[in-house]
């Protein structure tokens, strides 16, 4: 939860008009600082503490926007943070900041030092996601610093940061991903965007991809630019010069479903950003009947409303039944609302060789007299579609006095047919007779 102080800011800060990235001085932020010590049986335990924290742009001195907050002040470096926020508003990014642990690497200096000439540095994440999930953004804050690491790994020791404090830091790697999470159909191709930058020129920087499904990490692509050796694919080896470490997934299949970590590491700093890939397939819908069916009365049909080939398995069927001409004449006030029928079965979900998914919905219409003229509708919902998939009929019941009068003159017919056919047969066999008789 953010200070009272903090929020009102926010809001000030809001209601002085919708303000783009490049124009925000500071965003409020969650820091999760960490409090490692020993419990009773020696064991190192991390206490995670919620602090109020601003993370602020501007020169060095500039006035911090919270004096009672933790104020993370970015100043002039070759990498602007806001940069890689474009297309958001201010009011549309959720800001994180934690300590960041290079592992105990203290022996590898960053190339890039402070205009103060200090040797060593302390280092902070930032991870900018937009709230409607459009982009995450992971930013390396280096706060420079005269004091040498411990001799622990730098979590065992965190030096302390007081209420009000402000750090002096430059951005000094970003990775970027956009959206962390994709939906794609069936035999689609997907561009999983990976993106990176570094302060400085040559960097020693190794890009991998790893696939994570039920458990199982699969290592898809590792690139070492020290090196230069590759292995794996599905990265364009010429856009990591630029900084581009996009996946392409040529053909997307049921078991493509997985979450894509793209990761990126120079030395002492390691970023990792995850994006899930989601397979959605609209179902197919069908009736096993036309638009229209007629039938006698008291008699039966089975009605069945068939939904193949979607996935994920979650879909919806449900069978509705209105007058026809209310539903053709458009919703009136007042008018009647479509009923659900309740006699309704369902098949088992059916798999098939493609992975996805089918199932049968269907009843029994028995044809009384008072049903003649009413729209039966089944309606398909799934994940993959917009809005439901819609097939309708409409039912014709026929009155048992219609159908013996059908029957009574489709006998006459047949009568008449079978004696025109004895007296054309009979007709025939006379010339055959009266030829034969002829004199030569």
């Amino acid at each position: 939860m953010m200070s009272p102080i903090l929020t009102i800011l926010s809001y000030v800060c809001l209601c002085a008009g919708v303000q783009s990235v490049h124009q925000v001085s500071w965003l409020p932020c969650h820091f999760t600082d960490e409090h490692v010590f020993l419990d009773a049986d020696g064991h190192t335990r991390t206490e995670h503490v919620p602090r109020d924290a601003v993370l602020q742009f501007g020169p060095t001195g500039h006035p911090p926007a919270n004096p009672s907050a933790v104020t993370f002040l970015v100043t002039g470096s070759k990498l602007d943070l806001r940069r890689f926020l474009e297309g958001a508003e201010a009011e549309q990014l959720e800001c994180e900041l934690r300590r960041y642990s290079t592992k105990g690497a203290h022996d590898i200096s960053w190339p890039v030092q402070g205009a103060g000439g200090q040797e060593h540095n302390r280092w902070f994440s930032c991870t900018l996601g937009h709230a409607n999930g459009l982009f995450k953004v992971t930013g390396f804050l280096r706060h420079p610093s005269d004091l040498p690491p411990p001799e622990r790994q730098e979590y065992h020791s965190w030096p302390a940061i007081g209420d009000g404090e402000s750090l002096l830091t430059s951005v000094a790697m970003v990775i970027k991903t956009q959206p962390p999470a994709v939906r794609a159909a069936l035999g689609s191709a997907q561009k999983l965007h990976c993106r990176f930058s570094v302060d400085h020129k040559g960097p020693n920087v190794t890009v991998e991809w790893h696939r994570r499904r039920r458990g199982e990490v699969t290592r898809l692509f590792s690139h070492a630019a020290r090196s230069g050796v590759a292995a794996g694919g599905g990265v364009a080896l010429r856009g990591l010069a630029s900084g581009d470490a996009s996946y392409d997934l040529p053909f997307a299949e049921v078991r493509s479903e997985a979450s894509y970590i793209c990761s990126v590491s120079v030395p002492p700093l390691l970023g990792s950003l995850e994006i899930d890939l989601h397979i959605e397939e609209a179902p197919r819908v069908s009736l096993n009947i036309g638009p229209a069916l007629s039938l006698p009365e008291g008699g039966e049909q089975k009605v069945s409303c068939h939904a193949e080939g979607y996935y994920p398995l979650d879909v919806e069927i449900v069978w509705h039944v209105q007058d026809a001409a209310a539903a053709a004449s458009g919703r009136r006030v007042g008018a009647p609302l479509p009923k659900e029928l309740q006699n309704v079965l369902l098949s088992s979900h059916r798999h098939n060789q493609d992975q996805t998914y089918s199932l049968t919905s269907f009843f029994y219409l028995q044809a009384r007299a008072e049903a003649s003229g009413r729209l039966f509708t089944c309606s398909v919902s799934h994940p993959a579609l917009r809005m439901p998939v819609k097939k309708s009929f409409v039912l014709t019941v026929e009155e048992s006095s219609d159908w013996m009068l059908k029957l009574l003159g489709g006998l006459v017919l047949v009568s008449l047919v079978a004696v025109l056919f004895l007296l054309l047969s009979y007709l025939h066999s006379a010339r055959r007779r009266f030829v034969q008789k002829k004199p030569y």
